[in-house]
């Protein structure tokens, strides 16, 4: 017999958590279950934009990440209430950049320019909100200006990590809306963010919305993590 698909598994546990007493009981189950996805949220998030923090003194790895936000959801679980998987996974992300920032700000006392491909921008966040250049400022302010729909699909998928498969099932949508929405993302963020292509990018490098390649998507069939 095929296993719970694990979406399916997190939202039955979610269904049963306001009204079960053994509230801590079923919050446990619901981590246990989610941790294969909780890594690939910690570490997609650690290398992707935090990398610094990596390397020495601090070493940080992904399930030292892990432990960390497993803990801090079991006690945020007990007070908020998340009614899907949708704002299950929304919640873990929001405390995983909340462990990242912290332990950052501790570690960084200048202001330090880490890579993270973002449409192919040259810059990106640093290690915390106060320490990210002007150019960092604007992409991750422009992405959190995208609407909803596509704020939501391109952190799922390019921050995050998951699949194509399971970001719909996240969200409750099929691949193919996933994959429009990440592609007007990805064009808006073009638009936006113009100037700050590499030189000699002009509109035409700007992707397709009719192809996965140009949009810098990966196929249907994208292996999960």
């Amino acid at each position: 017999m095929n296993e719970e698909p694990t979406t399916a598994a997190i939202q039955r546990y979610l269904d049963a958590l306001p009204e079960d007493p053994a509230t801590d009981l079923i919050i446990r189950e619901i981590l246990g279950r989610a941790v294969d996805r909780l890594r690939v949220l910690c570490g997609a998030l650690l290398y992707r934009g935090y990398p610094r923090l990596t390397r020495a003194p601090l070493n940080l790895e992904t399930d030292d990440m892990l432990n960390g936000v497993v803990a801090d959801l079991l006690t945020a679980m007990r007070k908020v209430r998340p009614q899907t998987v949708r704002q299950f996974f929304a919640l873990a992300a929001q405390h995983t950049r909340w462990q990242l920032n912290d332990l950052a700000r501790r570690l960084d006392q200048q202001p330090t320019v880490l890579p993270l491909s973002v449409m192919g921008l040259p810059t990106a966040p640093s290690t915390s909100a106060s320490m990210l250049t002007p150019e960092g400022r604007r992409i991750w302010a422009a992405i959190d200006g995208l609407p909803e729909e596509e704020r939501e699909i391109f952190d799922l998928v390019r921050v995050q990590g998951l699949t194509y498969a399971e970001a719909a099932g996240v969200v409750g949508t099929s691949v193919k809306t996933v994959q429009r929405r990440l592609t007007r993302a990805r064009l808006i963020l073009a638009e936006r963010l113009a100037e700050l292509r590499p030189h000699g990018a002009d509109a035409s490098e700007v992707p397709d919305s009719g192809s996965n390649a140009a949009a810098g998507e990966e196929p249907d069939d994208r292996t999960a993590h």
